[in-house]
């Protein structure tokens, strides 16, 4: 059978209320003959409806279909195309993502083209929601005065976005000011499904989405399947080019009974994260089942698909059932989008219900929610899960690792009576998509503050407390609950909607506080409220980070130490000198539901009637017009990147010679890659921006300055906790030159060596490239000049950014590695073969030159994993790729 005969009789008419749709069916007409395709996990079902539906394209082929209808939830190395119906984007990674097709539109008219054929063919939101930074907390003014810094400090990058939503078709920012990205994609954007009017009718499909930031699956809980993908590949996705990739084992993990009195959201899904991680989820879809669901509402389950990065799986994926419509009805959406939504699931058999054969997965997990206790994870990885009543003992192992065995001293702080000790709270943040999208949670955090206020607690003065909401909403509800001033009174007070301590944007410390630590030493912490605590992300001085409930974060602030157990210890003292523990004041199930009985739709819909607006201050920038973007070349926010230019038009040739650039460990992040945070005002990116006049006050965030490639470049491996095992007893991004002993900055080397014409080679060991979906860490890498990356394992956004960048992603085989091979970082590496026709997942050939002049060759497994990741390669890059073919007459 054709494939557009196969399509024509899949089509299928539905019926809501007075209006008829189409749509493709993936349980009836000819996709029925395949066997027990109706037992295929939800998840499945809807890319077998998106290959379906793009039958007619030529990236979509029978054989993906049939390999989707045939797959029982295992995976396979068939390639199939994923076309999203929409994309989303924040300001950090979103930045650079319009910058390039700024930048391919002047590629284009360069080469005779006309500069509107670069324009999203789909649906593309950007929040702005990565570049306010707590400056100013603990008072009434923070928020005003963190927002006109926020504005002062992104003048040009708001300007460039708000000519972007002009120049641009299909595309909508949503300003500063308004909430995290997730939030209101969730709360707001998303529709559970789409549609879209064609010559026969309305045609109705899956809600689905690629996202520039990592913890895009959050809205997987409302039954959209969606993910991050780099700046790269959401670029690709908005002009037509389908998601490429092969077809995922998707894991089942099974929810039985019920979670007890005082249990989490937050305390489940560290739980969720820890099981996962241990089993090996990276690449696959993870879907949970089983009748535990109904005992979950989905502010619970966005808290768990909001951490799939984390537990390394692609998305964490919930089907539509009664509670994702409820959550619908609550948040707004009309009664049509609802009704439909209903309809739409239950024909397609995409609709969980209660008691129903569980699908069929490649491997299950199960948990019973009763088990889950209170917890927090760190000090480094949102994997290793601490119980509370582990918390103190978890703490101090930290501390001494780092060299601190007297963890009895006491330590001055200026202007105070009271010591500071190792494992010392100095960031107390409520913060991130994560938790604050809960309200379940954020009332219980404004319940205990008010609780810990009638005990007389107070926080402790070394604590820098924040409250950073992940919408409006959550303001409205926690007036409207009475729960705000309490919080105020501890320090809580509204900071800015955003992201905040979660993607580093934490602030200074007070300066007494940084002069203590920075002086005597401190070995201080961090607890917030996300989903990130990896090394020097959340503050420079911050050296252990612990993720918990936002009540954890209001408790700890009151206790002012990790070193504490809150499951026996006392928190503090009320006015007559009595112990209060955290039992005596951690609010009920009772009083959290109460509350949550009075959050109204009507609050939604208030806070979302003018989204895309702003305030006078979004509305008074003055972006300009124009289908092409005037860069101003004494910009140090937006500069046209090189990209498009002839040193990176293509791959076709082998690479001799190659010279090791950084030879790192285990677990490797795109954090430590590219860091979001604080510019080291010792770092080449400082010295780049004072030659630009720039002063230090002024530096702002590497995340805020994305727009720009010069700095970004000089960042590249620049986190200050990065060890290159090249210079032992170094921390930060140093390295040393093959042959010599001098320790430069890697940036230095880099340019070294491609002024001398060598290539460069990264080396790593496994789990390179773990968390953020931060493009400027391929990017970076390739402007840096390393032709290839070879690394024990790949996480999978990064990997996918390495190829749209034209770098060459390799993986040592049998059992070889940094340590067996003996690098030392003076070695050179030949890689072969590259000029031949390349295959998916082919081995490769490279010899290794020895400094004392022997050679090894081995086999190494290239990571071009679909044929259309070749032709990206043998381009350059996607964005060429997709170039060349708009170039076309």
């Amino acid at each position: 059978m054709s494939k557009l005969k196969f399509q024509a009789q899949a089509k299928r008419q539905l019926h809501v209320g007075a209006n008829t749709y189409l749509y493709y069916s993936v349980t009836d007409g000819p996709l029925a003959a395949y066997h027990d395709v109706a037992r295929l996990p939800v998840s499945s079902k809807i890319l077998l409806e998106n290959i379906l539906r793009h039958l007619h394209t030529e990236h979509c082929e029978l054989t993906a279909l049939e390999a989707v209808a045939n797959s029982h939830g295992k995976g396979s190395s068939q390639e199939i195309a994923y076309h999203p119906a929409r994309v989303l984007m924040q300001d950090f990674t979103g930045v650079p993502a319009i910058v390039d097709l700024a930048a391919m539109r002047a590629a284009l008219v360069a080469r005779g083209g006309d500069p509107q054929k670069i324009n999203p063919l789909s649906k593309v939101d950007l929040v702005i929601d990565h570049s306010v930074s707590i400056e100013k907390f603990a008072s009434s003014s923070a928020y005003q005065e963190n927002v006109a810094i926020e504005m002062q400090r992104n003048q040009e990058r708001y300007q460039f976005l708000k000519w972007g939503q002009g120049a641009f078709d299909n595309f909508s920012v949503v300003p500063p000011g308004t909430g995290i990205c997730h939030q209101v994609n969730l709360e707001y954007l998303a529709k559970g499904v789409w549609s879209q009017t064609t010559d026969a009718g309305t045609l109705v499909y899956p809600d689905t989405l690629v996202g520039t930031d990592s913890h895009t699956t959050m809205i997987n809980a409302l039954g959209v399947l969606g993910w991050g993908v780099g700046g790269i590949e959401a670029e690709a996705a908005m002009l037509g080019q389908p998601i490429s990739m092969q077809l995922p084992d998707v894991v089942g993990f099974e929810l039985k009974g019920k979670l007890n009195e005082g249990i989490t959201a937050t305390d489940l899904v560290l739980r969720v994260v820890q099981m996962l991680r241990q089993h090996g989820v990276v690449g696959k879809f993870v879907e949970f089942y089983g009748d535990g669901l109904d005992q979950l509402p989905l502010a619970d389950r966005a808290t768990i698909a909001n951490m799939a990065p984390e537990y390394g799986a692609t998305c964490g994926f919930f089907p539509v059932d009664a509670n994702t419509l409820e959550y619908l009805r609550l948040s707004g959406r009309d009664e049509t989008t609802i009704a439909l939504v209903e309809a739409y699931t239950k024909a397609q058999g995409l609709w969980r219900e209660s008691g129903a054969p569980a699908p069929q997965f490649s491997a299950t997990l199960s948990l019973d929610l009763a088990s889950v206790d209170p917890s927090l994870a760190g000090p480094k990885r949102p994997q290793d899960r601490v119980p509370l009543s582990a918390m103190k003992q978890a703490a101090e192992d930290a501390i001494k690792l780092s060299g601190r065995d007297d963890l009895s001293q006491p330590f001055t702080l200026a202007g105070t009576d009271l010591p500071m000790h190792h494992g010392d709270v100095v960031i107390a943040a409520i913060t991130s998509c994560t938790n604050t999208s809960n309200p379940a949670v954020m009332l219980a955090a404004g319940l205990l503050a008010q609780k810990a206020l009638a005990k007389g607690l107070t926080r402790k003065p070394w604590v820098k407390s924040s409250l950073a909401p992940g919408s409006k909403v959550v303001t409205q509800y926690l007036a409207k609950a009475g729960l705000q001033p309490a919080l105020d009174a501890l320090g809580f007070n509204l900071v800015g909607y955003g992201c905040t301590t979660c993607i580093g944007n934490s602030g200074p410390l007070p300066e007494k506080v940084t002069q203590a630590v920075s002086e005597q030493k401190i070995h201080v912490s961090s607890v917030l409220s996300g989903n990130r605590n990896f090394e020097g992300r959340i503050h420079p001085l911050v050296e252990s980070n612990w993720l918990c409930s936002p009540p954890l974060v209001v408790a700890f602030a009151l206790a002012g130490t990790t070193r504490i157990d809150l499951s026996q210890e006392a928190i503090g003292q009320d006015p007559a000198g009595n112990p209060v523990y955290l039992k005596d004041i951690w609010p009920s199930n009772a009083e959290i539901a109460a509350l949550l009985a009075d959050i109204t739709r009507q609050q939604f819909r208030e806070q979302y009637a003018d989204v895309f607006h702003g305030d006078d201050n979004w509305r008074a920038i003055d972006a300009g017009a124009g289908s092409t973007y005037q860069f101003d070349v004494n910009s140090t926010y937006i500069q046209q990147p090189p990209f498009f230019d002839a040193a990176y038009a293509g791959n076709r040739a082998d690479i001799n010679g190659a010279a090791i650039l950084a030879l790192l460990g285990d677990s490797v992040t795109t954090d430590h890659i590219s860091p979001a945070g604080v510019i080291p005002k010792d770092s080449p990116a400082a010295q780049y921006l004072r030659s630009h006049g720039v002063a230090e006050q002024d530096f702002n965030s590497y995340g805020s300055r994305r727009g720009n490639h010069e700095v970004m470049m000089r960042g590249t491996f620049g986190n200050i906790r990065i060890r290159n095992e090249m210079v032992p007893g170094h921390t930060g991004g140093v390295t040393r030159m093959s042959g010599e002993q001098q320790v430069r900055f890697i940036y230095d080397a880099a340019m070294a060596y491609q002024q001398a014409q060598i290539p460069t080679v990264v080396v790593a060991g496994k789990e390179y490239g773990t968390g953020s979906s931060r493009d400027w860490a391929a990017k970076g890498t390739l402007l840096l000049g390393v032709k290839a990356v070879i690394v024990e394992s790949f996480e999978r956004i990064h990997r996918s950014n390495l190829v749209g960048m034209g770098v060459l992603p390799l993986q040592f085989k049998d059992g070889d590695n940094r340590q067996s091979l003996q690098l030392s970082g003076d070695e050179h590496f030949d890689i072969l073969g590259l000029a031949e026709p390349l295959k998916p997942n082919q081995d490769i050939q490279a010899v290794i030159h020895y400094a004392a002049g022997s050679s090894k060759q081995i086999s190494l497994l290239c990571r071009l994993d679909t044929e259309m990741e070749i032709a990206y390669y043998h381009a350059g890059g996607v964005l060429t790729y997709v170039l060349n073919r708009l170039a076309q007459p």
